[in-house]
């Protein structure tokens, strides 16, 4: 029955695309990024190791031993480009898919409101089911500590059917899914006049600091999407080696947040988010009618008219867009960030825009802690290769694993090193043993390790 609907819904939705295209209601941010090949200069290189690689895909990131390791599991991973016609032919189709038809399968939440110091009140969604009936769990610590994911959606505040795959399928790899909900969306109330801005992690540093205090002895892994990618890289950059996480992953991410919200969306993308945004902001408009110009607000034309009115233009006071973008902007602290991320991001993806002008390549040539996956196909949030399930989902988990495996094998292995060392230093210098400076020397290599792996 799922198949037969699945075969339904895809087959109206190709439909509607083709109609869409047509008219050309979806083709304003591709035909205005056209002339722009320069950006970085990267578009021959994205094409010519597309093309050269069968699998369709191409990691771009520093040269290291954990890149190698990352780069060795994902070629194990089954066929990740698309053979279909029209998955291939329309970007905008995966898009749709994933963000308008519903999940296979409802998700079962246990909901937790935490209240913040100033009084306002954001929503951490555990997914405790449906688990699967002949499954037991897997993964690090099944039985009594499971690994965590916490799950950051589109600032938009939607869960979409790509949110809740992911969560499904996480759960049946035994992870602990934890749907993070900001101020004011999906149902979650709003007990104070303020929004949480654009770059703005407080909430999420006391969500995750609950998170921790639930089960302190579970590993802690984070994934975003789409635009959510905003909050997780000014988490992991404020945060440094705080972050409690141990690797990160960004599903289609937006990297250059004021020239995205600049430029604008395809003219039926931005009136749909527009009209979703209204429809959420309506529920509180006496309350915002108290601080803010609220029929500004609900005449806005844009998305960007509607961001710099809500976060700019306050009865009291007024801050300039840029201002607001250097204070806000995602990117600021991003050498700070301590721990592994990918990002996962196709050349076709219609809300991002083109590559050439939208990636931050020398951030992936030049941190070794950012890897980029770049596949030719998989539109936004897409990533389907004729299955409900996007590929990312695996390619994402998969990550996670392989990345936990190399810290534990990179532990052993500088353990036993530290061990031999000390059982040399025990022979050649036994008349010494009792002093504390070869004491001291053991614990600086220690804590010089530690450091480069948890900061």
């Amino acid at each position: 029955m799922t198949e037969i609907c699945w075969e339904v819904w895809s087959g109206t939705i190709i439909l509607l695309v083709f109609i869409l295209k047509t008219c050309g209601w979806i083709n304003r941010h591709e035909d205005s990024n056209n002339g722009n090949e320069e950006g970085d200069g990267c578009g021959d290189v994205f094409e010519s190791s597309l093309k050269s690689n069968p699998g369709g895909y191409q990691l771009i990131c520093k040269p290291s031993t954990l890149a190698n390791w990352l780069l060795r599991d994902i070629k194990h991973l089954s066929q990740m480009e698309s053979s279909y016609y029209w998955m291939m032919t329309w970007p905008h189709l995966q898009t749709i898919i994933q963000h308008v038809l519903p999940a296979d399968r409802t998700l079962e939440l246990a909901r937790d409101f935490l209240q913040m110091t100033d009084g306002g009140i954001v929503a951490l969604d555990w997914v405790v089911g449906p688990r699967p009936a002949a499954k037991p769990r897997r993964g690090t610590n099944a039985i009594s500590n499971p690994p965590l994911l916490l799950v950051i959606p589109n600032t938009f505040g939607r869960l979409t059917r790509n949110i809740q795959q992911l969560c499904l399928l996480a759960l049946e790899k035994g992870y602990y899914p934890i749907i993070f909900n900001r101020r004011g969306q999906n149902n979650c109330p709003l007990t104070t006049l303020k929004f949480q801005p654009f770059g703005e992690t407080a909430d999420l540093k006391e969500a995750v600091s609950y998170v921790r205090y639930r089960h302190p002895s579970s590993m802690l892994f984070a994934v975003s999407e789409g635009l959510g990618s905003g909050l997780l890289l000014s988490y992991l950059g404020e945060c440094g080696s705080s972050s409690y996480l141990t690797a990160a992953c960004s599903i289609s991410p937006v990297f250059r947040f004021q020239e995205w919200f600049d430029n604008g969306l395809p003219w039926l993308y931005e009136w749909i988010v527009l009209l979703y945004q209204k429809v959420i902001l309506s529920r509180y408009s006496t309350a915002i009618a108290e601080v803010l110009p609220a029929e500004k607000i609900f005449a806005s034309s844009s998305l960007r008219e509607l961001h710099k009115t809500l976060f700019c233009q306050s009865k009291s006071e007024t801050t300039s867009w840029d201002y607001y973008w250097e204070c806000n902007d995602p990117l600021s602290d991003v050498d700070e960030v301590a721990i592994p991320i990918l990002c996962i991001c196709s050349k076709d993806d219609p809300i991002r825009g083109r590559p050439e002008s939208t990636l931050p390549i020398e951030l992936f040539r030049t941190n070794p802690y950012f890897f980029l996956l770049l596949t030719k196909y998989g539109g936004h949030c897409g990533f389907l290769n004729g299955a409900p399930v996007a590929w990312s989902h695996e390619v994402t988990l998969e990550y996670f694993r392989s990345v936990t495996e190399f810290f534990r094998t990179e532990e052993k292995t500088r353990g036993l090193t530290r061990n031999r060392g000390t059982n040399m230093l025990n022979r050649r210098r036994r008349p010494t043993l009792q002093k504390r400076e070869t004491s001291y020397t053991g614990l600086e290599e220690i804590f010089s390790w530690k450091r480069s792996y948890t900061r």
